[in-house]
């Protein structure tokens, strides 16, 4: 590369006829080493245009914006598919039995049911409505009552050590028992259906709050029941601000185990006690070879039996961190 100092190098041994051009020389030089500073200097200026990812892949968000709706696809149509499975083969039953009513014939009934369901025609002729409403009615009672009791006893049970060591062994041998086997004790009791039908309830959705209660006073970390002492808490503060909002999640579990026993238990003892209620009107339907009726029922026991058990989830992810969708 030639330099100005090898060009001044170069001129001092040349005549004094080439000194201008020399000087002409390294005075060029200098303006074209000041040129390519300034060309330099320009380049490191100039910004260099960055893509996103969004600009260079068009095409992955594209994609992206397709498979978008998938989950959601996937999440309704997956139900309708299992609900047109099985009305396929209930289908295929009703062809292969005559007995058996079709779907068609089914809803055709049941269109008739539903546009008047609170009709009353005497003491053991209503509609579905009112029997349905009789039966909510008796598992609210007997659940209400259920819960009045099994939730303290299960605070206590699991509060307690003595306590839990003395009811342990009567849980055990009770919890596993029929709920129609109950029904007879209702009825030598109390000497009506409608209060044996309560008590039904009551005796075998208790287990569940009981069970659930417990476990989680069981399971309240250590380190809170120290603070407590040394801060020397009440008990009824212990159990009000320490042990109840600790023990929540395990106690709407219970509860919500405990409603859908309740719903299960009162159509069985309906059938058996009679008077308005849904498992009665199973029953009555049965007696009347009626089985589009006790189709439509099966899918009303089922309906309502999920709604209340929903309603429940929705109560207790209101009301705590964990997941409890189970």
């Amino acid at each position: 590369m030639v330099t100005i100092a090898s060009i001044a190098r170069a001129g001092e041994g040349l005549p004094n006829a080439r000194t201008e051009s020399v000087a002409d020389l390294v005075l060029t030089s200098r303006e074209n080493e000041k040129r390519m500073q300034a060309k330099n200097s320009a380049k490191d200026d100039v910004e260099v245009p960055t893509l996103q990812p969004s600009q260079a892949y068009p095409q992955q968000k594209t994609a992206k914006q397709k498979f978008a709706f998938a989950p959601l696809l996937l999440q309704i149509s997956a139900p309708l598919f299992g609900i047109a499975l099985l009305i396929l083969i209930w289908e295929i039953i009703a062809v292969k039995n005559g007995s058996f009513p079709s779907p068609w014939v089914t809803l055709q009934e049941a269109i008739k049911i539903f546009s008047d369901p609170f009709y009353q025609k005497g003491p053991n002729d209503q509609g579905i409505g009112w029997n349905i409403y009789a039966s909510l009615k008796r598992v609210a009672v007997g659940f209400g009552l259920a819960a009045l009791v099994g939730i303290p006893t299960g605070f206590l049970i699991g509060r307690f050590k003595f306590l839990y060591a003395m009811f342990s062994p009567i849980i055990s041998l009770l919890k596993p028992v029929s709920p129609l086997a109950w029904l007879p004790i209702g009825l030598l009791v109390f000497k009506a259906a409608h209060p044996a039908a309560i008590w039904c309830i009551f005796i075998c959705s208790i287990w569940p709050m009981i069970i659930n209660t417990a476990i989680g006073v069981q399971r309240v970390p250590q380190d809170y029941m120290n603070v407590a002492r040394v801060l020397n808490l009440s008990e009824w503060k212990i159990m009000t601000r320490i042990l109840f909002p600790a023990v929540l999640p395990y106690l709407l579990t219970g509860v919500r185990l405990s409603i859908g026993t309740a719903w299960l238990v009162i159509v069985a003892a309906e059938m058996l006690t009679g008077g308005v209620g849904i498992g009665f009107w199973v029953w009555d339907e049965w007696n009347n070879l009626n089985v589009p009726h006790i189709i439509i029922a099966i899918v009303v026991i089922g309906s309502v039996g999920l709604i209340l058990e929903q309603t429940l989830v929705a109560v207790a992810r209101a009301f705590t961190y964990d997941d409890v969708a189970n």
